[in-house]
């Protein structure tokens, strides 16, 4: 059973959004929360009863920011705002990216810098626990100011319009809401500024690329292992001294992973005296030099993540004196930055990985497996096409690791003059993380045929482990087999963690 998660606008983790977006942990918002926000709000209905001129509040958006709107028309204009900035278009988000967003904006609220009540909050504490959530797409925010056309579809949903989906079904957001026992909110001053301007979007994607990330990185070790094994390669060049000498926190933790897979191998002691080569290719020896500065950069995106979680990214903010200050928290670049580096870093797993596969598979490289790992090659192709597969998908993430945070388009009038494109890099990403899925896959499937024929020597305890794994899923290669089921069983294998 999955531990609750209580908001409380300070303490949400990366765990923390991974367990409610994609095993459905149970969600409230803690009562300190609460009264913060009810706090906050009557700042905002002071304001408002005063008359006063506040951007957002008592005024247009953006480069309409210098209208001033009359009292009666205030409630029009919060939901003016979401029906208008509700513009996105292309595919769409998926579910659990949607879900992180909705808890992301709810722990926003949860600050009690944002003077909306707590009732939008528990709205969508409400709509995440009984599964429910809007259909969004992925194109349209440039990550400043905030996601606005992302979040705008999700704030569609609390005022009762738009759709919603529960599991296959999908409804009017009225009626799925009303099945529910659930009522759509009416926006107050405020309010509908509150539900779309934020980072939410391109951080709840960042949130659970993280957790991705550690997981592809654990695999890259598992596969390279076997691939050096099966490849008859030499562990020395993972020896703590040789680590220590550098000084790298990244590399020294990917060697000491390495060198647990290794222990104890027959394969290793067959070939550790006579061996006339010296030392291995770099995609052997150069793995915690390469697999290394990924955690590292993993770690670094997740510190950035970790602190946005719980950020007040909402404009104007509100603060405990009453004052309402305008600032610039909705921009996105610094996730953006994050999520174009973790982009960069993953494509460095999938490029060393395809070099190991081909090396693998390559009869002039192998130390003498079988062609392609056939044991009937000319008739059969082998793996041929897998390396193939890898080679292009590798290739595609060097594309995509052309950074989106680089650029900027002047939007709104040229108000907001320079924007993030963080869910550009965001999306970018996603793409990346599936492909480098895939291209470990790969791997792990052909190092594991390169395995089954140095038997009856068996391989390090860890590799041998999770040879045992991979063969659960995937049978060895005795003759041609379309491999495409093969690969997907490995590819969800790694993404649920099988490979840890």
């Amino acid at each position: 059973m999955t531990t609750p998660v209580v908001l409380d606008g300070t303490a949400l983790t990366i765990d923390d959004v991974f367990s409610v977006a994609v095993h459905s942990a149970p969600v409230s918002l803690a009562p300190a929360a609460r009264a913060r926000a009810f706090e906050s709000r009557k700042h905002v209905d002071a304001l408002v009863q005063r008359q006063a001129v506040a951007y957002g509040i008592t005024t247009g958006f953006g480069k309409l920011s210098d209208v001033v709107i009359p009292i009666d028309r205030l409630a029009e204009l919060q939901v003016n705002l979401i029906r208008s900035h509700a513009a996105g278009v292309g595919a769409l988000l998926p579910e659990r990216e949607v879900r992180a967003m909705m808890l992301l904006r709810a722990n926003v609220i949860a600050t009690g810098f944002t003077g909306a009540r707590p009732a939008l909050a528990e709205l969508l504490i409400a709509m995440l626990n009984a599964g429910v959530h809007p259909p969004i797409p992925e194109q349209g925010s440039v990550g400043a100011s905030g996601d606005l056309a992302p979040l705008a579809h999700l704030a569609l949903s609390l005022i009762g319009e738009g759709a919603l989906r529960r599991g296959a079904e999908t409804g009017p957001a009225s009626e799925v809401l009303r099945a529910q026992g659930l009522k759509p909110v009416v926006l107050g001053p405020k309010e509908g500024i509150v539900l779309i301007n934020g980072t939410q979007a391109h951080t709840a994607t960042a949130a659970l690329a993280v957790v991705d990330a550690h997981r592809l990185w654990k695999a890259a070790h598992v596969a390279g292992a076997m691939s050096l094994e099966a490849l008859l390669g030499t562990p020395v060049a993972f020896d703590e001294r040789i680590q220590s000498a550098r000084g790298q926190l990244g590399q020294a933790a990917s060697a000491a992973v390495l060198r647990e897979l290794l222990s104890d191998s027959q394969i290793r002691e067959s070939h550790r005296h006579g061996d006339p080569r010296v030392q291995d290719p770099y995609s052997l020896r150069c793995m915690p030099q390469v697999h290394g500065p990924v955690l590292d950069a993993i770690d670094f995106v997740a510190s950035v993540v970790s602190r946005e979680l719980n950020a007040a990214t909402d404009n104007p903010l509100v603060f405990e004196t009453g004052e309402l200050l305008s600032g610039g928290n909705f921009h996105g670049q610094a996730v953006a930055m994050a999520l174009d580096f973790l982009t960069i870093a993953l494509t460095n797993l999938a490029t060393i990985s395809e070099r190991r596969i081909d090396r693998l598979v390559h009869p002039d490289f192998n130390q003498g497996l079988p062609p392609f790992l056939t044991p009937d090659a000319g008739v059969n192709s082998g793996f041929m096409m897998a390396q193939v597969t890898a080679a292009a998908l590798a290739s595609e993430c060097k594309v995509l690791s052309h950074p989106a945070s680089v650029d900027t388009i002047p939007t709104d009038g040229n108000k907001e003059d320079v924007v993030p494109m963080a869910m550009g890099a965001a999306w970018k990403l996603r793409r990346v993380v599936d492909n480098v899925r895939n291209v470990l896959a790969i791997e792990l499937m052909c190092a594991a045929q390169g395995i089954d024929f140095r038997a009856p020597l068996t391989p390090g305890r860890g590799v041998a482990k999770a040879h045992g794994v991979v063969r659960s899923l995937v049978k060895p290669l005795a003759r041609d087999r379309a491999f495409g089921g093969d690969i997907a069983r490995l590819s969800a294998a790694i993404a649920d963690g099988q490979f840890t």
